[in-house]
């Protein structure tokens, strides 16, 4: 019997979680284990609700920069600057040397690039009239 195809956009948490394990699976055996370990850095107001923050991982000797946020009301004072720099350090502690992220160009290219962020790839089009960048930092 054939397998079946199905196509949706409700495929549930397990098909995630299976699809990965099977290309971690793969990888690893192609590259030896990735160590992979979840990355955030949180920011709290004083009643300890979510305000902010990074949300990344780490593997291979690389942190991925997955999710960078702050509300208006946050930014320009050197908070996004701090969350990158914590994460950065803890990438490092973790025997990272580099770090990749991803941005778009109505977002924050400028930003990463005062940080020593470089531009390996473009994206264009992405959205519509717009760019993704993918940017890189070496660590240390």
């Amino acid at each position: 019997m054939a397998p079946e195809i199905l196509v949706t956009d409700t495929p549930g948490e397990a098909a995630y979680d299976a699809i990965l394990a099977g290309i971690r699976t793969y990888n690893e055996s192609q590259a030896g284990p990735s160590g992979h370990r979840l990355l955030a850095v949180l920011v709290k107001d004083a009643d300890g609700k979510l305000l902010g923050g990074l949300w990344g991982r780490t593997g291979w000797q690389w942190l991925f920069v997955d999710l960078l946020w702050l509300p208006e009301t946050l930014r320009g004072a050197g908070l996004g600057r701090d969350l990158l720099r914590r994460a950065e350090a803890e990438a490092v502690a973790r025997g990272c040397g580099n770090v990749w992220l991803d941005t778009l160009s109505f977002q924050a290219r400028g930003f990463y690039e005062k940080l020593g962020y470089t531009v390996f790839g473009t994206l264009e089009g992405y959205p519509p009239g717009h760019r993704r960048y993918f940017m890189q930092k070496r660590l240390g």
